[in-house]
């Protein structure tokens, strides 16, 4: 007879899920290696993770009664492999990171989370438990691979052997005392440093160490305001995140494409045309996506700086109108990027 965990997994599998195991849920592994991070002020302008960083320490923060965690993964991987370009390609095209192309995670891992655990509680009525996708203080990657799924690499995402590492994370916390799998416990990225290498911004300070305030996702997506003028450059075409330390990690050269359409989206958006975008077209257009965490502040900020980097000549006429915006970001990003562009031509 199955037991419950086999049951359990097959269910999650049936859902959606392409990774699925099971940690205790006692202290987090990498919980002082938080406090020495943020103590170093890697976090940036994120002060959230300050608030709550003692929240981290154990997941009972987030469910008291808390005793397994079910930990799963879903690939997002597109079919047609990542490829990295050329902001000198001429083109007014700026990148959108392979996570945020579809509708946004948080809702697909979050519904299939809890239709995981609507039949953990047919199994188990009295059970309790919490869907939690990366909203919540929980350090998910210790846990993750505490569940077998992975382990951490040195540009601190979590790599399966077969998955590489284009896939989201979710966790289900249950006060069911569930039979555990074995921790991934050792690491396969080997002398590798194509990652820490790769980095436009030069944001590893050292491997499996990441200065946010220097990562081009924390920049386009985390950062408000101004942008840093000695970093910019470095955001190339990148509208909102960044791929690159992942693009490069050998284990995602043969990792399989995604078939999940939720997850599948627009690889590129004109940054010369989103300039053009009011407050309300932005909403209609990305609302229900992960693009809507910059605002529009960000993102047509974002879209002046790639113009910048681009260095296309056709786009004098969006970025000048974008002078008259009444977010300073965006016009400071404006007339940035006009100079930019007039110092080449």
């Amino acid at each position: 007879m199955e037991t419950l965990e086999e049951r359990l997994k097959q269910q999650a599998r049936h859902i959606g899920f392409d990774l699925i195991g099971i940690a205790p849920a006692t202290e987090a592994d990498g919980f002082d290696r938080l406090r020495e991070w943020l103590a170093r002020g890697y976090a940036g302008t994120m002060d959230y993770l300050l608030r709550h960083a003692e929240a981290r320490r154990h997941p009972s923060s987030i469910l008291p009664e808390v005793h397994s965690i079910i930990m799963v993964a879903m690939n997002y991987r597109p079919e047609e492999a990542p490829t990295q370009s050329s902001p000198s390609s001429g083109s007014a095209m700026g990148r959108i990171s392979c996570y945020a192309r579809g509708r946004d995670y948080h809702d697909v891992l979050r519904t299939r989370l809890h239709t995981l655990l609507d039949w953990l509680r047919q199994e188990h009525p009295a059970c309790k438990g919490r869907a939690v996708v990366d909203t919540a203080p929980l350090l998910e990657r210790d846990f993750a691979r505490r569940a077998g799924l992975g382990w951490v690499g040195k540009n601190t995402m979590l790599l399966n052997k077969g998955l590489g590492s284009y896939f989201f994370i979710g966790a289900l916390l249950t006060d069911l005392e569930l039979t555990c799998d074995p921790p991934h416990a050792s690491a396969h990225c080997g002398t590798c440093t194509s990652c820490l290498d790769a980095c436009p911004t030069q944001a590893f300070v050292a491997p499996g160490t990441l200065d946010a305030r220097r990562c081009i996702s924390y920049l386009t997506i985390e950062q408000r305001g101004e942008v840093s003028l000695d970093l910019r450059s470095g955001l190339g075409d990148w509208l909102f995140g960044c791929d690159v330390c992942q693009d490069v990690c050998p284990w995602n050269r043969k990792a399989p494409g995604s078939t999940e359409p939720e997850l599948q989206g627009c690889m590129q958006l004109d940054a010369s045309e989103l300039l053009s975008l009011s407050e309300e077209e932005f909403r209609r257009r990305f609302r229900g996506t992960a693009l809507m965490r910059t605002k529009r502040s960000g993102l047509l900020r974002n879209a002046a700086l790639v113009l910048g980097n681009i260095g296309d000549a056709s786009a004098l006429p969006s970025l000048r109108r974008a002078l008259g915006d009444p977010e300073p970001s965006i016009h400071e990003a404006a007339d940035w990027a006009i100079r930019q562009i007039l110092a080449r031509i």
